[in-house]
């Protein structure tokens, strides 16, 4: 009997490399993923981009094939960033300007 992945169906057609990137991809898409919120390894694919996990229902947009890429962890980073950079309260100029004139 012959080994065969998850390439099965493609043969020996598309070249290796091609092949090789499918099964990293199919593989990555199919490996158990945790949830985000609740921590549970039960986070599954409903469609593409959208990830559900199926212990607390929480559903989320992901990438395609992985449910976290590299640029939404960027873009999670900075608009976290963002929230910590609150504005201060600016002193106003106006008062200190009319005192040292008095």
């Amino acid at each position: 009997m012959k080994k065969v992945g998850s390439t099965r169906g493609l043969g020996a057609r598309y070249g290796s490399t091609v092949r090789k990137r499918y099964v990293k991809v199919i593989t990555e898409l199919k490996k158990p993923h945790r949830c985000p919120q609740c921590g549970f390894v039960k986070v599954h694919r409903v469609s593409v981009g959208v990830w559900q996990c199926n212990k607390c229902n929480y559903t989320y947009a992901g990438g395609a094939y992985t449910p976290i890429t590299k640029l939404g962890v960027i873009a999670k980073r900075s608009a976290k960033g963002a929230i910590e950079e609150t504005p201060k309260p600016a002193v106003s100029t106006v008062e200190t300007t009319s005192e040292e004139a008095v």
